[in-house]
This record gives structure tokens, sequence and C-alpha cells, in this order.
């Protein structure tokens, strides 16, 4: 039983303790992450099929619309047995139940002030800042590419269109990418390597958090989904080494605030820089 207790307290997410019911410790629950993403979840769902209601009636296909995560929660719950319908109701269902039991397990208190949720979207989009920065400094050789063909692209109601979409995929984006490279898949590493390889936990967070990291970068890459796989972004090395960064720095985010500013900081980063691609890059 104490050897239990010692893990428990050991575990990925319980890195960093703050003081009992301030601030950070009240945002770093998991019940706050699941108020505080509803409205995300929410928005996903209906800006998706609002941009592309063909996907309801396709069932999972058009996965570059898309985001890969979503359809791979999809396609585990129609594995499971339900219609492809239904998995547009069920997958969110996935992240409500996985963050109601951590809340359950951690014993924490199940209070919510939603006036915290200002300061979180703040801390938000602060903390998704650096990823800007990095992701210009990283692709500055790309960058009139990148402006002239958006200049292009982006006029009159398919600029519209083309900007909500990457708002609706970055918010999807956000919350099933971190749920499923962040809470799940760092969570199975750091049972193999430290719970059955026996390892000492700095090293398993070392080789989970890395590997997490560069499977995160390579499945915008290339992915499997439906059954097949799939090509995405077209590979540059300097993509590459950001996202692979950036999945370093949602792992930090995740073990210090937990799952709720780290889905909500990816969420920014990715709203945030679709505005400076219309905004600044295209002149818009």
């Amino acid at each position: 039983m104490a050897s239990a207790k010692h893990t428990h307290r050991d575990s990925f997410r319980q890195l960093l303790s703050f003081v009992p019911d301030t601030y950070l410790d009240r945002t770093s629950r998991p019940v706050y992450a699941l108020v505080y993403l509803l409205g995300f979840i929410v928005l996903y769902e209906i800006g998706t099929l609002l941009m592309h209601p063909e996907t309801l009636s396709q069932g999972l296909a058009q996965p570059q619309t898309r985001v890969v995560a979503f359809i791979w929660v999809q396609n585990l719950l129609e594995y499971l047995g339900f219609s492809a319908r239904m998995t547009w109701v069920a997958a969110p269902l996935v992240v409500i139940v996985i963050l109601l039991a951590l809340q359950i397990t951690s014993g924490t208190r199940w209070r919510i002030y939603f006036v915290d949720f200002i300061p979180m979207t703040m801390e938000c989009i602060v903390l998704s800042v650096p990823l800007i920065v990095l992701s210009l400094l990283l692709n500055r050789s790309g960058s009139g590419a990148v402006s002239n063909a958006a200049a292009v692209f982006l006029q009159g109601t398919a600029a519209a269109e083309e900007f909500w979409m990457q708002v609706i995929t970055g918010i999807g984006a956000g919350i099933y990418e971190e749920l499923i490279f962040r809470l799940i898949l760092i969570g199975l590493l750091m049972l193999l390597f430290q719970d059955l390889l026996g390892l000492e936990k700095s090293h398993s967070i070392m080789a989970s958090v890395l590997i997490s990291a560069v499977l995160f970068s390579v499945h915008h890459h290339v992915f499997y989904v439906n059954g097949q796989f799939g090509a995405g972004e077209e590979f540059l090395l300097s993509k590459f080494i950001f996202r692979m960064l950036a999945g370093i720095y949602f792992a930090v985010l995740y073990a210090f605030r937990g799952f709720g500013i780290t889905a909500g900081t990816h969420a920014c980063y990715d709203i945030l820089a679709a505005v400076l691609n219309v905004l600044v890059f295209t002149g818009g």
C-alpha cells in the first residue's frame, strides 16, 4: 500500500504542488479543465459540422480537413461498436469521462470559481506567446512563400472560410492532441518505463516527454486513420523541430499546470497563429 501511495504522489502530473485552494491549485484540477474546456468542445463540434456538414454523413472521411487526433478517438469508438454519427457525440464524452475519473482519483475539491476562467484565458494567451516567437524564428526562411501563397488564397468568401476553419481545427487540436499526446501517451509511457521497466523517475520522464514530442511532430506529416496511412503537411525540418519543441513545451505545461491550461494554451496558439497569418503576413 505504501508503494502505491508513493507512485500516485510521484506521477507525471504531480510534479509541483501549490498552496491549497489558491488560483494555481484550483485551476490545475481536472474538474476545472473539464468545465473550462466544455465551451471549446462544443464550439469545435458545431463549427466543424457547420464548415463541413458532409463529414456527418460521410463518417470518418476527409481527415485532411479535420483534427487527426479527433479521428483517432472516433476510430476507437467505431471499433467498440459506435456508429459513425454517434462518434460525434461519444468522442467529447471520452474527454469528459477521463477528466471526471482523474478528478475522482485526485481527491481534490470539486468547487469551481467561474471568475477564475478570466485569468485562465489570459494565462493561456500569455503562455502561447513563446510558441509564436519560436515559430517565427524557426520559419523565417519560409515566411515569404507562405505569405505570398496565403495572400493569393485569402480573398473574399474563401478567406473567411479558411480563417474560421483554421480557428475551429485549432480548437480541436488543442483538446484532442493534448488528450492523446500528453494526457494518455505520456501516462502510458510513464507506466511502461517507471512501473514495468523499473527506470528511475527522472529518466522515465525525459524518455516519455521526448518520445511523445517526436510522435506529436511526426503525426502532422504522416498519420494513420481509417485503417490506412495518409500524408499530412509537407516535411520541412524547421517545422518538424518546432512541433517537437512545442510538444516538449506542452508536456512541461501539463506537468505543472494541468490539462486545462495546456489544452487552452495549445488552442490559443493555433488561434493566434491563424489571426497573425491573416492580419500580418497577408497584409489583411
